[in-house]
């Protein structure tokens, strides 16, 4: 375990400078003496909003005005309870709770989407004999990942100013795009609209990748802060995905799709919302994958970070894969079954939400001492978990994969959020974030590719998969003795590199 980085007695939030606080929303310090001005104090003064209304009891009585009465009671008590949890910790004042209704939206646009195209581009060219529908499935499912990583990343170090705008700007496009699927459902229009969909949405979440430091509450770490979001995110893709489903029956897949149109509108707007400071990025550092970088003034990153980084990257390989590889495989195993295709994908999509709420609760709560530790170990768990689907395939063994791999998944993300907060320094955290974002959108696209492309039997491609994992694992635990198998990309690099100071006026 490397050593703790001391405290920057000077380093300030942007929300405490007086250049950015905001007049009417300071940002309060706990423990700290109040004000001097009275007026000061008010201003802490949870808003009226913030407190939930009492639905009153009606006058006359009936069966149906007290279940009314029932259900808005106990709606505003979920509500109530859905506020002081994304409040929490001072995420309001901080801006992190704007964040984090913006990440939500997100995550519900995805589903609804998702929901509106499940019997077109997720479902239609599962069929081993045309080659042609399987290309097709694989540009439109893995080419957003592949076209995000090495464009989104890099334009994140360039963006000055504009992280709000382009997150808005990201939902107003996904608005368009929408409407235009929903009117060219039954054409090739669809497939374009679709693919652009994916990668403005794989953009919004590298975006929200930079974005996070800049909110980061002091009572709560990033990686808390992280599960905490995903979690909030996928709640709301769950909501959100089953209304869908009710437009999806009512009107059809092109009703779905209005209501993605209608969640990403909504979404523009709360992304404008996130506080100013978000925008402020004087001093930032951005950082390099290598251990010598070539172009000067960038932060290399240090070997746990590099640990972290591997097998992470190995672990989203085998999510991205078993993604794709189940719906290849169930439906060439119950051809003309639909309702079938539909249960046992479900079995293994369950398993793979309850692995990631789980990974994502237990990150949340817990702290860990050995980050590094725990990304190797939850790497181990996942390749013990494929072996034994490749020797026992089926089924049961696949939706095992789905929950280990989703858990692990969780987990070492949130490792990886706790190592990057721990070792690099507080102006290359977000290009830090940013960047492993890409890397991470990298990893699922190289499982997903293999997914769709390898033969449609499970003791084929979980064979494969543990063989790819093994390597990922041997590359991390060398990382992390300070050799490597890729030159120039392992741990033949100091624990923590000296901080780069950052250029005048940047």
């Amino acid at each position: 375990m490397t050593p703790p980085r001391p405290e920057d007695q000077s380093r300030r939030y942007p929300w405490e400078d007086d250049e950015y606080k905001p007049r009417t929303r300071p940002y309060p310090t706990p423990g700290a003496p109040p004000p001097p001005d009275p007026r000061e104090s008010a201003r802490f003064t949870p808003p009226p909003d913030d407190k939930p209304t009492v639905p009153t009891l009606p006058k006359k009585l009936t069966v149906t005005r007290v279940a009314w009465f029932r259900t808005r009671q106990l709606s505003s008590q979920a509500v109530a309870a859905f506020r002081k949890a994304a409040h929490a910790d001072g995420a309001k004042q901080s801006g992190l709770s704007s964040l984090t209704y913006a990440v939500m939206l997100n995550y519900a646009a995805d589903a609804a989407m998702a929901v509106a195209l499940a019997n077109t581009l997720f479902f239609s060219a599962a069929s081993g004999e045309s080659r042609g529908k399987v290309a097709l499935y694989l540009l439109i499912t893995v080419a957003p990942f592949a076209l995000v990583a090495p464009v989104i990343g890099p334009a994140l170090d360039r963006i000055q100013h504009g992280r709000r705008v382009a997150l808005a700007a990201s939902c107003v496009i996904r608005v368009v795009l929408s409407i235009v699927m929903a009117l060219n459902f039954d054409n090739w229009g669809l497939y374009p609209a679709a693919l652009g969909s994916m990668v403005l949405s794989k953009s919004f979440t590298v975006l929200k990748a930079a974005i996070t430091p800049r909110v980061l509450p002091r009572e709560i770490t990033l990686s808390k802060t992280n599960a905490r979001m995903t979690v909030f995110g996928l709640a709301a893709g769950g909501v959100f995905g089953a209304v869908a489903a009710g437009f999806a029956n009512l009107f059809g897949s092109p009703g779905a799709l209005w209501f993605t149109a209608a969640l990403c509108l909504v979404n523009a707007y709360y992304c404008l919302r996130i506080p100013s400071w978000v925008e402020v990025t004087e001093g930032e550092v951005p950082t390099s994958l290598r251990a010598k970088p070539q172009k000067p003034k960038r932060q290399a990153l240090g070997r746990t970070v590099v640990v972290a980084l591997w097998g992470n990257g190995a672990i989203r390989m085998l999510t991205g894969f078993l993604m794709l590889f189940a719906a290849f495989v169930v439906r060439a195993q119950t051809e003309g079954d639909a309702l079938m295709q539909v249960l046992l994908l479900g079995v293994i999509a369950g398993a793979a939400g309850i692995g990631s709420f789980l990974g994502n609760a237990v990150g949340a709560r817990l702290q860990f001492g050995s980050p590094d530790q725990v990304v190797i170990g939850c790497l181990t768990a996942a390749l013990l978990t494929v072996v034994l689907a490749a020797v026992l395939p089926g089924l049961i063994t696949a939706a095992a994969v789905g929950l280990v791999g989703a858990t692990a998944s969780s987990l070492a993300k949130v490792s990886l959020d706790a190592v990057i907060q721990d070792d690099v320094p507080d102006e290359s955290r977000a290009s830090a974030f940013g960047r492993s974002e890409t890397i991470l959108q990298l990893g699922w696209v190289f499982g997903g590719a293999i997914g769709v492309l390898l033969p449609t039997e499970y003791w084929i491609g979980f064979t494969v998969m543990a063989v790819l994992l093994a390597v990922g694992l041997a590359q991390t635990v060398q990382t992390k003795r300070g050799t490597t198998l890729i030159p120039g990309l392992g741990g033949d690099r100091p624990l923590r590199p000296a901080p780069v100071v950052p250029r005048p006026g940047t």
